[in-house]
């Protein structure tokens, strides 16, 4: 079990997106994800949202004209995700043992993008798998984006991955490191609780 189950049960689709409905409506920008990804690659790209929940950062991207799939294991998270969206292609899967050609997916990405604390609430131990299959994804030159928590005060549950641990599960599958910022609006990362990490595949 995944610590996000642990943690939600699997049933928070409808909580989640309400608090971030609330958010928005109090003037909070929502989309420094997507703007970023769109600064990795151009409009057009083919984008694996990894961990995709209810769906705000790929609904977002597809409105900016980027060929997105959402892949996540939570059926609320993913139903809200296909009320919101329906046109969109929202896979239930695990991404630990995520396989394109079993689900029919094209395999071929130009950006991974897992937003949202996805690392640190996997199940214990999937960390290097997730990633490794996440890389496997990326056509060369490929590039994958992630931000997440590294201490209690960014996260739900206890810390679980930290940087260099990241850096060297992306070093054995076959990404080397591009960029590290401190929030999704490209700051510098100068340490602190959560970092945005941009690696790239180096295989030919």
């Amino acid at each position: 079990m995944s610590r996000w189950e642990e943690l939600t049960g699997g049933t928070s689709g409808e909580d989640y997106a309400a608090r971030f409905t609330a958010l928005a409506g109090s003037g909070k920008d929502m989309h420094g994800e997507a703007r970023l990804c769109a600064t990795l690659v151009p409009a057009g790209a083919r984008v694996l949202d990894a961990g995709c929940g209810t769906g705000r950062v790929m609904i977002r991207l597809a409105e900016l004209g980027y060929d997105c799939v959402g892949i996540d294991l939570d059926a609320s998270m993913l139903a809200v995700a296909r009320r919101q969206a329906p046109e969109l292609p929202w896979i239930q899967a695990d991404l630990a043992t995520y396989d394109p050609a079993e689900l029919q997916v094209d395999a071929n990405v130009d950006l991974v993008v897992a937003a949202g604390n996805i690392f640190p609430l996997l199940a214990a131990g999937t960390e290097a798998a997730v990633i490794s299959r996440l890389a496997a994804t990326l056509r060369p030159g490929g590039l994958m984006v992630a931000g997440f928590g590294l201490d209690e005060a960014h996260l739900p549950v206890p810390p679980a991955i930290t940087l260099p641990e990241y850096d060297a599960y992306c070093a054995a599958a076959g990404l080397t490191f591009v960029d590290r910022f401190a929030t999704w609006d490209a700051h510098p990362y100068e340490g602190g609780g959560y970092a945005v990490s941009v690696h790239r595949v180096h295989r030919g």
